[in-house]
């Protein structure tokens, strides 16, 4: 899942993207409504989390451009507000304006991500169980599984085995996995994708149900 996080406060949106990346999410910060919109215009996001008071605007004004498919944005699936206006005009306003959730600070870090994976349920109209031939993962604890026995994977590996899982039998080119699994830090010019694949193949072992796509990318192998 990748996510867009846009918070002022500089020190809040390191430690909440810092909490995001250290759940596997792939998390871009703006601060400013002018750097959010130019990432919206150029990345598509699964959640959108959106502060309202902003030093160059309203987010409530964003959050309506978002839920009228403003065609100069790339609309995210789902879009949360998190912020200190707790009067209940104000949450009314936000979840009128087209927001899906609505969250008020300060809040429990946990809520936060209970509320992500709600709204990911939601997008997908399944539930936090996602199972491809004999692997199975949890995304609200964070764990996989093949023929039963618990998989030992690192938060981006988990990350890239969930995204595979949700797009079994799709072919995934490198630049679509970098895109949904690495955020704005990564390195397109690097390997990281082949390396972390690499990693995860390993440790998924024989029969891999990961093969490659001659030119095109990876597809996970779904149960004939």
């Amino acid at each position: 899942m990748r996510i867009l996080l846009l918070e002022d406060d500089a020190d809040l949106a390191d430690v909440m993207a810092l909490g995001l990346r250290n759940e596997s999410y792939a998390t871009d910060v703006a601060t400013t409504c002018a750097a959010a919109v130019e990432l919206l215009a150029a990345v598509e996001y699964d959640v959108a989390c959106l502060d309202l008071g902003l030093p160059d605007g309203d987010g409530l004004d964003l959050v309506r451009r978002l839920a009228e498919a403003d065609g100069e944005l790339r609309r995210p699936r789902r879009t949360i507000v998190v912020t200190a206006r707790d009067a209940v005009d104000d949450r009314v306003a936000g979840l009128d304006a087209g927001a899906d959730d609505y969250l008020v600070k300060p809040f429990d870090f946990g809520e936060l991500l209970a509320r992500l994976r709600a709204l990911g349920r939601r997008s997908d109209h399944r539930s936090s169980r996602l199972t491809v031939g004999d692997i199975e993962i949890d995304e609200s604890a964070g764990t996989a599984f093949r023929a039963g026995i618990a998989l030992d994977l690192t938060a981006r590996e988990f990350a890239l085995l969930r995204y595979f899982v949700q797009h079994a039998g799709e072919v995934l080119s490198a630049e679509t996995l970098l895109e949904h699994v690495w955020d704005a830090n990564a390195d397109p010019f690097t390997s990281s994708v082949r390396v972390i694949l690499s990693r995860l193949r390993r440790k998924l072992g024989e029969p891999q149900p990961i093969a490659t796509v001659t030119g095109a990318g990876y597809r996970l192998s779904t149960p004939s």
